[in-house]
């Protein structure tokens, strides 16, 4: 069970999970995001390595509002250098979405009688969101693995699989690179210009400066830019 936004991180995610000989499902959200691009990115990124299911659930989390991902009111801040990024929770934090998706992936897994769920969660090169971190994922785990029918009975003791944790962008990219992973497959701007990166959001200047530091060019850009 992969989480799969249709954006680097994750599809990278994917890659490693099929490489490691997993069977893989893909799941990802439909919550009310300014950016359904991604969705359409995830589509590819299923199609092209092969997941036997992709589901996609509708949720909304804009109802809450409160993430300049899901409010129309606030404004998706832009910077000129990647090197502008404060140190403070970005008002794109989406409260409680890794617990939500975390949940769904939990209710899929049990149906299918997994215990792996795979999740791009990452604690070096990411924009400070606070269930991002290694602590969150570990009381997650511990939490799901008392939740379910499956845990109760011990015929499933849920791991949560977070290869990148530990990983830079420039680190994941170049592990992508190796499982044959093609990049433009993917969208990661939080506010796109007619479906394009707008190449100035935190995700697209976290993203760009990873391919920058391996001597490459984001793919997201150079469609952007053409």
């Amino acid at each position: 069970m992969v989480l799969l936004s249709g954006g680097l991180d994750s599809t990278t995610v994917l890659a490693i999970a099929r490489e490691q000989g997993y069977e893989t499902y893909a799941l990802s959200f439909r919550y009310g995001q300014r950016h359904t691009e991604e969705l359409e990115a995830a589509k590819r990124v299923a199609a092209e390595l092969g997941v036997a299911e992709h589901v996609i659930a509708d949720i909304n989390l804009a109802v809450f509002g409160g993430s300049a991902l899901t409010d129309d009111a606030l404004d998706v801040p832009h910077h000129e250098s990647v090197d502008d990024l404060g140190s403070e929770i970005p008002i794109t934090y989406v409260p409680a979405r890794n617990t939500v998706f975390l949940s769904f992936a939990l209710a899929w897994a049990e149906t299918l009688s997994s215990s792996d769920v795979f999740i791009g969660v990452n604690a070096l090169d990411y924009s400070g969101y606070p269930d991002c971190r290694p602590e969150y994922i570990e009381a997650y785990e511990r939490m799901a693995n008392l939740a379910t029918k499956a845990g109760v009975e011990g015929t499933q003791k849920l791991k949560i699989h977070t290869p990148l944790i530990e990983l830079t962008k420039a680190q994941t990219i170049e592990r992508g690179l190796e499982l044959g992973v093609d990049y433009s497959w993917t969208h990661s701007c939080y506010d796109p210009i007619d479906g394009r990166a707008c190449g100035t959001c935190d995700s697209c200047l976290l993203r760009g400066r990873g391919f920058a530091e391996l001597g490459l060019v984001d793919p997201s850009l150079v469609s952007a830019k053409s």
